[in-house]
């Protein structure tokens, strides 16, 4: 794999890029051939939210379209979204799909799964949710490891409470199935066997409507797969890349 590729990593809902740092180190060290670009979600960490932009999924999937194109510069590139920002990434494939003028090689889901519409549960998790936005977010920077250790927690309200509702709401949940359907691309699903936020038997489940996908199951770790196994993560990944890459050369 040469270094004209570039791999995307996109964090989750109230988290910023810093939460790929102990994976972006390692990442940078074994693989600097192969570029990794960790952007701030508009409204979250230190990227602001364009009055434009609004807060919902379809329209963060449209800028991560247009943003990854710009990055890019025609170069292949792979799109990787951690949780929520897995449901970004599938919205961006569509766009990519719909526009037909990216170089897009591959889809990566990191603890991301569902497709499972559970009113009381979605209800909780937005209770919790805008719990945790009433104790202003930006706070919890300056708590101990491991929540002080990710990161600013600097978002945006109506973008955090937004991509929250819009994530949860019924007609979201069941959009995922199609979405993975339809994927254009090979796609691989990571998750951790401890995971209990997004636990491995959802990731499993929304992964198995796509015909062209890999799962991947990383022992002794959670949620944060990036942060607590970064270096299982990274040879998952670049040996999967690499599979690409290998399976369809470049002309």
């Amino acid at each position: 794999m040469t270094a004209d590729y570039l791999l995307i990593a996109v964090h989750g809902w109230l988290l910023s890029r810093h939460v790929w740092a102990p994976f972006a180190a390692g990442w940078a060290r074994q693989h600097p051939e192969i570029e990794l670009w960790c952007p701030d979600l508009p409204g979250f960490g230190d990227a602001p939210r364009p009055s434009g932009l609004l807060p919902n999924l379809t329209s963060y999937g449209r800028w991560l379209a247009e943003a990854s194109i710009h990055r890019a510069q025609g170069r292949p590139f792979v799109l990787m979204g951690h949780s929520l920002g897995g449901s970004v990434v599938l919205h961006a494939e569509a766009e990519l799909r719909r526009q037909q003028r990216s170089n897009l090689c591959g889809v990566v889901q990191l603890a991301a799964g569902g497709g499972i519409y559970q009113p009381r549960p979605f209800r909780r998790l937005r209770s919790l949710g805008n719990l945790i936005l009433q104790l202003r977010p930006d706070g919890l920077g300056r708590w101990p490891a491991p929540i002080g250790s990710l990161g600013p927690f600097k978002a945006e309200h109506r973008a955090a409470r937004g991509l929250l509702v819009n994530s949860t709401c019924r007609g979201a949940v069941r959009e995922l199935p199609g979405l993975v359907a339809e994927l254009g691309v090979n796609n691989l699903w990571i998750s951790g066997d401890k995971d209990q936020v997004m636990e491995p038997g959802y990731v499993r489940h929304l992964a198995a409507y796509s015909p062209n996908h890999d799962y991947r199951e990383i022992s002794s770790c959670g949620h944060l797969v990036m942060r607590e196994q970064p270096d299982q993560l990274r040879r998952v990944l670049f040996e999967w890349m690499a599979d690409q890459s290998r399976a369809n050369p470049r002309s």
